[in-house]
């Protein structure tokens, strides 16, 4: 699709915006060694060797037709995702970062963070990232039981795992572990066995996620058993009683961090701060004084390369209605253990608090949430029912 004139976006609309929230960029590098047979990401296989420059040719022109729609906003944080973003070597990333800089007004303190995995690095390849720029580095552990990894169809085993945490540790000031729960096969005691090892590495920051069968993989077609949902709750009690005792504490449904080592650019996404998406696939949410717009590129690489180059990376648009805005908001700002300030919905949907409170008033009554005049935050029953309560809010 066409870009729009910029005045398109700043036209008068049904929102009224005080003031824009924190802006954060995501870049999307879409390329694995192997698709795993879990995953629905915006992912795909080698094609032998990888285009680098070619697709930062694309990402810095899909940069370029979307600066009318950022201008004069500062970026607060970058998130380098993927696919694998580790397989571009360390210039390649110098040279987007430095391609960034020439054309976004960065916070001074930026967070900048790279996905690596630990099949995908030599010695030193993570220095070599922090010194073109990449400040936080988010390692695709996910389990560091050969068993296990063979089973999620990793590329990596036990070994290589250590070996690219402790590289980490070395290399960077504050680093994420992506670890997986209710794994197949997987028992309390292999789950607890996989915790210890990884808060022995000292992680400042670990996200947790469950397996989840998603739609059109490889493991919706051949669902493999996993642990039955009372264990995978007693999985996650265990997980959070551990990490509390190695000083990390859960502040999102699948985060934990020792102070001062939170993700920005995770927290922006949750407090419903805007990102703009370059990259196959990339989305992007954007607010304007009377609009908040949602964009998605081209998907399949090849023809993002193509589109990008030609000033056409956007393949859908669509502007958030006042109806939904609520929702989006909630489902978000519903993952965070301190929940959020009443001020804040007003601030970033433009939509009166009394948009809400329909929502907020059934939340209270089924004990999902506790709040005052200035804030609402989940309850711990509220946590464990988090699809739940964010229902409540979905648009009549």
């Amino acid at each position: 699709m066409t870009q729009h004139d910029v005045q398109h976006y700043m036209r008068s609309g049904t929102l009224q915006l005080a003031a824009l929230p924190p802006l954060s960029l995501y870049v999307h590098l879409p390329w694995c060694i192997r698709k795993c047979p879990y995953c629905d990401f915006n992912s795909h296989e080698m094609p032998g060797e990888l285009p680098e420059q070619r697709y930062i040719d694309a990402l810095v022109a899909d940069l370029e037709a979307s600066l009318p729609l950022v201008w004069g906003r500062t970026v607060h944080s970058i998130f380098i995702g993927g696919g694998t973003p580790s397989l571009f070597s360390p210039q390649a990333i110098d040279r987007l970062l430095g391609d960034i800089r020439a054309r976004l007004r960065l916070e001074a303190d930026c967070e900048i963070t790279l996905e690596a995995n630990p099949g995908t690095f030599e010695k030193d390849r993570f220095k070599a990232f922090r010194s073109a720029g990449v400040n936080r580095l988010s390692i695709g552990v996910q389990s560091f039981d050969d068993v296990h990894l063979k089973a999620l169809g990793r590329v990596h085993d036990r070994a290589q795992a250590i070996a690219a945490v402790e590289e980490a540790a070395q290399a960077f000031d504050t680093f994420n572990l992506d670890i997986m729960y209710a794994l197949p096969g997987q028992t309390l005691e292999n789950q607890a066995q996989d915790m210890r090892q990884a808060l022995a590495m000292q992680p400042p920051h670990i996200s947790i996620y469950h397996l989840t069968i998603e739609p059109n993989t490889y493991f919706a077609k051949f669902p493999p058993v996993i642990p039955e949902e009372d264990t995978a709750y007693a999985m996650l009690d265990q997980i959070t009683e551990m990490t509390e005792g190695a000083g990390l504490q859960r502040y999102e449904v699948s985060a934990y961090a020792k102070p001062g080592h939170r993700c920005f650019h995770n927290l922006n996404y949750w407090q419903f701060g805007d990102y703009l998406g370059i990259g196959a696939g990339a989305h992007s949410k954007l607010s304007f004084a009377h609009r908040v717009v949602r964009q998605v590129r081209a998907r399949e690489p090849r023809l993002y390369m193509d589109k990008a180059l030609a000033g056409n990376a956007v393949a859908q648009e669509t502007e958030v209605s006042r109806a939904d805005l609520p929702f989006e908001f909630m489902l978000n700002a519903l993952r965070l253990k301190d929940g959020f300030k009443l001020q804040d919905f007003a601030e970033k949907t433009g939509l009166p608090f009394t948009a809400i409170q329909k929502g907020l008033e059934e939340a209270e009554r089924k004990g999902l949430i506790e709040r005052d005049f200035v804030h609402a935050k989940p309850t711990e029953r509220g946590f464990d029912f988090l699809n739940d309560l964010q229902s409540l809010f979905l648009a009549d």
